[in-house]
């Protein structure tokens, strides 16, 4: 199936509007994670909107850096930020299409996703302290364990559409062909367990265990890089999840960018993440962290269930 503006070009106002209400609605996200765990744990909990207090009252305030942290660590915040905008402007939020055409490939956010990681890991090492040092390695060993997990299912799903645009992928699954039903099931159960280790929770939030390593990679930001390093990381988290849903739980995506149309899907959108977002803080707040060591023999799960599905791939050509 194809849709008449996926081929005239990309819908760039919508892309920077979609991109822009992500970054929006992020703090609100993470401050209803926050108050569900509370909620679970019997305490009353900051509100739903502490996250955005505490962003301001950080961006108010003077940063202060390490003598020994140079250009990494300084401008990470910024480029974490910048990146994460640049995925939530291409991916299918509320339409089929990707906004933005020329981003919209599942290779380029390969890509883009590894170098968010890499400014995040080399801001770390570029401190000098101990702390954000072992925060970075673990956050580069957890890269080299999980992204293949994603890589592989995303890549599965590329298979079945044909294409690696997203648009092409979202509008296969939506279809959800019977000869490609197993492989899509298992590539999506695949693709959810490396999203939920992306978003960096419970129990697989090594790189920043607070009672270990005293935030891990953040522990050296301050005032305003630090706000804007906590805004760019719940974008992060919200940017994961909604590729997830955008591509394997694409219902309620317009075909036609019409309001009546655009409106309907905004509105399942935000419900489609706020289940989401709910289902992931019931799951973080029933396990426990894991043993760094343990991390390893874990994720396998992940990926034997994307080979599967490439197994299932094969034998159904």
């Amino acid at each position: 199936m194809t849709f008449p503006f996926v081929l005239t070009g990309s819908l760039w106002p919508l892309a920077l509007i979609q991109a822009a209400g992500l970054l929006a609605i992020a703090p609100l996200f993470t401050g209803i994670s926050r108050v569900l765990r509370a909620r679970m744990h019997n305490r009353q909990g900051p509100g739903v909107l502490q996250e955005y207090r505490d962003i301001a009252k950080l961006l108010q305030r003077q940063s202060v850096a390490p003598a020994a942290s140079g250009p990494a660590f300084r401008t990470m915040p910024w480029l974490l930020t910048g990146i994460m905008l640049v995925i939530a402007s291409a991916l299918p939020v509320v339409t089929l299409a990707s906004p933005a055409a020329g981003a919209g490939d599942l290779i380029t956010l390969i890509y883009l996703f590894a170098l968010a990681r890499f400014v995040f890991v080399i801001a770390g090492l570029d401190t000098g302290s101990p702390f954000t040092g072992i925060g970075a390695s673990r956050e580069a060993v957890l890269g080299v364990l999980v992204e293949p997990i994603l890589l592989l299912g995303l890549w599965i799903a590329a298979l079945v559409a044909g294409s690696t645009a997203l648009s092409a992928i979202s509008a296969q699954v939506l279809h959800w062909p019977l000869s490609s039903s197993l492989t899509l099931l298992l590539a999506g159960l695949a693709c959810a367990f490396a999203t939920y280790i992306e978003m960096g929770k419970l129990p697989f939030d090594m790189a920043e265990a607070e009672q270990e390593l005293q935030e891990g990679p953040l522990t050296e930001y301050s005032g305003a890089t630090l706000g804007v390093l906590k805004l760019g990381l719940s974008l992060k988290q919200l940017v994961v999840l909604q590729l997830f849903l955008g591509l394997f739980l694409p219902f309620g995506l317009a075909a036609e960018p019409t309001p009546f149309g655009l409106l309907i899907a905004t509105a399942l959108c935000l419900a489609k993440l706020l289940v989401a977002v709910l289902l992931v803080a019931l799951i973080e707040n029933s396990v426990a962290r894991l043993r760094f060591l343990n991390t390893s023999r874990t994720t396998w799960a992940g990926f034997g269930l994307a080979f599967l599905a490439l197994v299932s791939w094969l034998i159904a050509g």
